[in-house]
């Protein structure tokens, strides 16, 4: 699967049917530590179209088979990847640290939710429940079943470089289906780890392919006559693209994308709590998360106070290596990340924003081998800046103010995204109705915006994504169709809504 190169830099090669292969380009890139450019994890294929198009007929051509293989028996081969990925949860956490920078504690939670995720689905390789229905006529049997479509494309993001391809492959492979993966070129290796395991898994050829390179090979993959479903998460830039791609050939898409998520604090809230929350929320994953809490609203009678916990707060955290000793906030995943923090630190203080804390490139001593950036926090924003609408990925928050529920819920709701929201109260009156009225796909009663689990259905409304789901047993839906059959056991013609008599 690897070579050495002169200066003992793997070289990690393409996964299609059942062989690890180079590019058809000849063509590699190199993927380097956002924390210390020095340090290069390997060397991975800058694949073509032409090696989807390869990794797609392995696909479609195993299809035939792995369809017919019982649900119960692709679910053994998932727990088999779950147990394996548990017992070298450590290496890879620390791979991925190296690979996209957020701290080690952050990284064996990335990997721990894929061990979660297909220990869960492998369950529904036994639950794969459909219905059975009494036929409005005599001597007839009605019933629905689960069938898979085909060939997936994934295509995955950089920041849960082994969580989200775990939300899509085991689900696909449970319904039936086979897979081509394409994760982000800032973080291959992670996604060649879980493949890797998924081989050792018992996975058969072409059942689970993986390509690596940069965004023409997943618009291959999107628009291949042989693919069934696509599953994308990323931007909701990009996704608007492969919804285009998908859509003249009628594929099934599910879109998982941006998000401008509030935590909303009311004058009852336990201070101390909310603070806390908004710290993990606000910078954990150094911000770069589709959940993060980049917008706080405080009701006024309360908000001095917050505010002030808070800043204290974000200047305490320890910004550095994420295998370091403490290190509590790591890089940004690039440098064009780093860029767009910096970009919208800016736009913030044109706009009129306070800034209260941070709003720095760190790039002395240690720091500037990286692209690292201080937590920071704008003061007195109003809903209607850019810094209070728009997704920057970066660790950046946006605190306003409120005086009532009512406008705490209109300025949550008057955002393009609605992915998560959360609300710090101890009146469960305030609590209810804020849960009833943020039109969002996620929501916390005293909890920051992020930290979901495997078996709830993960997902957005509005340009957050489509409608479709992942995680818990609405991820089925994605990757299987319903089939209804009805068997007719009387011997003669009936006429269902024709013969009621």
């Amino acid at each position: 699967m690897t070579t050495t190169t002169a200066v003992d830099v793997r070289t990690f090669r393409n996964f299609i049917d059942g062989n690890w292969v180079p590019s058809r380009s000849g063509r590699t890139f190199e993927n380097r530590n956002p924390a210390d450019h020095d340090d290069v994890l390997g060397v991975f294929q800058d694949s073509t179209p032409d090696d989807a198009a390869d990794a797609i007929a392995a696909a479609a051509r195993a299809y035939e088979s792995w369809r017919l293989v019982p649900a119960p028996r692709r679910a053994e081969v998932v727990l088999s990847a779950a147990r394996l990925i548990a017992e070298r949860k450590e290496e890879f956490a620390r791979d991925m640290t190296r690979e996209m920078g957020k701290v080690l504690e952050e990284t064996r939670g990335d990997v721990q939710e894929a061990i979660d995720m297909t220990s869960f689905m492998a369950g529904e390789g036994r639950r794969q429940y459909g219905q059975t229905v009494p036929s409005e006529l005599r001597d007839k049997f009605a019933m629905s079943v689960r069938q898979p479509l085909g060939v997936c494309s994934l295509i995955t993001p950089w920041n849960f470089p082994m969580a989200i391809p775990s939300w899509k492959i085991a689900p696909a492979l449970v319904c039936g289906n086979t897979v081509v993966l394409k994760p982000a070129t800032l973080t291959p290796l992670s996604a060649v780890n879980f493949v890797r395991v998924l081989e050792e898994a018992g996975v058969p050829p072409g059942v689970v392919n993986l390509v690596t390179g940069s965004a023409d090979v997943g618009m291959r993959m999107c628009t291949h006559e042989a693919v069934k479903v696509v599953s994308f998460t990323g931007s909701t830039a990009v996704g608007r693209l492969v919804n285009q791609n998908a859509a003249p050939s009628f594929k099934k898409v599910h879109l998982e994308m941006g998000g401008k998520n509030i935590v909303v604090v009311m004058e009852d809230a336990q201070i101390e709590l909310a603070v806390e929350g908004c710290l993990w929320g606000g910078f954990g994953t150094t911000g770069q998360r589709c959940t993060a809490a980049s917008r706080v609203v405080v009701h006024e009678k309360v908000y001095d106070a917050f505010l002030d916990a808070f800043t204290r707060g974000a200047k305490s955290l320890r910004v550095g290596n994420g295998l370091g000793d403490g290190a509590q906030v790591g890089p940004l995943v690039s440098e064009a990340q780093l860029e767009t923090v910096m970009k919208y630190v800016d736009i913030g203080v044109q706009e009129g924003a306070r800034l209260v804390t941070g709003g720095h490139r760190l790039d002395q001593g240690e720091f500037g081998r990286g692209w690292f950036h201080e937590p920071t926090i704008f003061a007195d924003a109003d809903p209607r800046m850019r810094i209070a609408q728009e997704e920057i990925f970066g660790p950046v928050v946006s605190v306003m103010r409120c005086r009532s529920l009512d406008e705490a819920i209109s300025i949550a709701n008057d955002v393009p995204y609605g992915l998560s929201a959360s609300i710090y109260t101890r009146d469960i009156n305030v609590a209810f109705r804020a849960m009833r009225d943020l039109y969002t796909g996620i929501f916390y009663v005293n909890a920051p915006t992020i930290g979901a689990e495997v078996h709830l259905p993960f997902g957005g409304t509005k340009a957050t994504g489509n409608g479709h789901r992942e995680a818990g047993t609405a991820a089925l839906d994605v990757f299987s169709e319903w089939k209804s059959i009805y068997v007719d056991f009387s011997g003669r013609l009936q006429r269902a809504q024709i013969d009621t008599e």
